[in-house]
């Protein structure tokens, strides 16, 4: 699961405490995790569960049971196995302060950053756009496309890849996918936008490659390759552009997003969009001015959360909860309602994924991948490249790609890798395109999904696989021959 950048996944992003659930606590259980052996039966009978929740997942319609039921049931189950079979480290938990801790076993597991920006980017979202600013941003971006649904596709990508550069998965997510959902209604085109959702859902995945600090992975590989962040952003931000073109073409194609060609058309299109008023929404002026404010400090504050006093070692979370507590200040005595605007069912997929996929680590099928993906090495160097970057990304589609990218940086660097080999590239670029695959691989595809229900357009596990199956395999192509490209040239 990813940023988890959902972050992303998966974000999140600029803050390395974040690389491990257990990075805060030094319990010597956790620290021993590395010689951690567990027989080998066991660990395919955690894969089978982790391959029954998927399936599961999949058919979630034919179940009738929501998301969040699926993933809390199969994660209680395997806590109860995993404690049965005494792979969880129980006992109290000592941090850097040495202070002994009572917590649950499974708490430290979930990564509360990436929960606390939902909580925090989504009620900031909600306050704020009582403020009139959402609609007033998406009118003003209507107007600037004059009423052309492929251009207003070309811009909501655009900006998806932007913001998710620059903030993270989830929040680019939840921002774009509002101000996407006011365009399209203005010009009586909401029948498109499950397209613009799912293409804005799988842009946040290739904006999270278009820096060293735009995801979790790329801050991992980076690190331990020796990449620059100007030697990263280099070699990213070629393919950045390649793949965001190529998929909004696909994008426009698959979804029928069709351009206004006739004179007539264009006609109509400019004369609807005229006759919008971006200020009619807007209640108060002195609110929508400090929401614009907010808006603006909440970006700034976010791509330089990593290198600010105070807030780089509190991380995104606190500051989407920080911005979102003081956007409440406005509607102080009416706070709760925006509490139950919550989407608790969101909330619990992830608390409860996280569990599981926890407990997955501690029943080494995260190192049973990782073995797979070793013998891949031994394949060639472009061989091995292309079999390296194809099959993390699948591994990265149902599993948190985070200790994945960190064991298989440590392998790589093992064997005393440059750090311009294209074995890193390969594991960068399939951690993070790996997320586009299925919705549970990324913590914004998960949030695009949700966006989608809430505007009564239901989309099941197996139909975002099927709809987004052809943008991850043109993406992987596409990272497949630039990689290849590479080669031959350097």
């Amino acid at each position: 699961m990813r940023n988890h950048r959902a972050p992303g996944s998966r974000p999140l992003r600029s803050k390395m405490a974040s690389l491990l659930p257990f990075a805060l606590f030094a319990n010597p259980a956790f620290a021993n995790e590395a010689a951690h052996t567990v027989d080998p039966s066991v660990t395919w009978l955690f894969t089978g569960i982790l391959l029954a929740m998927v399936a599961c997942l999949a058919f979630e319609e034919k179940l009738h049971a929501k998301k969040s039921l699926i993933t809390g049931l199969f994660a209680l189950l395997s806590l109860l196995i995993a404690t049965a079979l005494e792979l969880l480290p129980f006992g109290p938990v000592v941090n850097i302060f040495n202070e002994s801790l009572h917590l649950p076993v499974y708490i430290p597991g979930i990564d509360w950053e990436v929960i606390a920006i939902i909580v925090g980017a989504s009620l900031f979202v909600d306050v704020t756009s009582k403020s009139g600013l959402f609609s007033y941003l998406a009118i003003r971006l209507t107007k600037a496309s004059k009423g052309d649904p492929r251009k207003l596709l070309i811009y909501y990508g655009c900006m998806t890849v932007l913001f998710s550069a620059l903030l993270n998965n989830v929040t680019a997510m939840i921002i774009i996918g509002s101000l996407t959902g006011v365009s399209l209604a203005k010009l009586n085109q909401s029948k498109l936008l499950l397209g613009f959702l799912l293409t804005e859902g799988l842009l946040t995945n290739i904006g999270g490659l278009l820096t060293l600090i735009s995801s979790v992975p790329n801050i991992i590989l980076g690190n331990i390759a020796g990449i620059t962040f100007l030697d990263f952003f280099l070699f990213a931000a070629p393919f950045v552009v390649i793949s965001t073109w190529a998929t909004l073409l696909l994008a426009a194609r698959v979804f029928r997003i069709e351009p206004l060609t006739g004179a007539a058309d264009k006609s109509r299109a400019e004369a609807l969009v005229a006759g919008f008023d971006e200020s009619e929404g807007i209640p108060s002026a002195a609110f929508f001015k400090v929401s614009i404010v907010l808006f603006g400090l909440l970006v700034i504050t976010f791509s330089l959360q990593s290198v600010l006093p105070l807030l780089s070692e509190l991380g995104m979370g606190f500051v989407a909860l920080l911005f979102a507590f003081i956007a409440l200040i406005r509607f102080r005595n009416d706070v709760d309602a925006f509490y139950r605007g919550i989407d608790w069912d969101l909330i619990f997929f992830f608390i409860t994924l996280f569990m599981l996929i926890n407990v997955m680590e501690h029943a080494q099928v995260l190192a049973l991948i990782g073995t797979g993906l070793v013998s891949l090495l031994e394949l060639g160097d472009m061989a091995s490249s292309l079999a390296l970057l194809w099959s993390s990304a699948i591994a990265s589609s149902v599993t948190d790609n985070i200790p994945l990218a960190a064991m298989l940086g440590k392998i790589l660097a093992s064997m005393g890798l440059p750090s311009d080999s294209l074995l890193w590239w390969s594991v960068i670029f399939g951690a993070n395109l790996g997320g586009n695959i299925t919705p549970i691989g990324s913590a914004s595809t998960v949030v695009a999904v949700t966006l989608m229900h809430k505007a009564n357009i239901k989309l099941s596990f197996s139909g975002f696989v099927a709809k987004a199956f052809i943008f991850a395999v043109l993406q992987l192509l596409l990272a497949s021959l630039y990689l290849f490209i590479v080669a031959r040239l350097f």
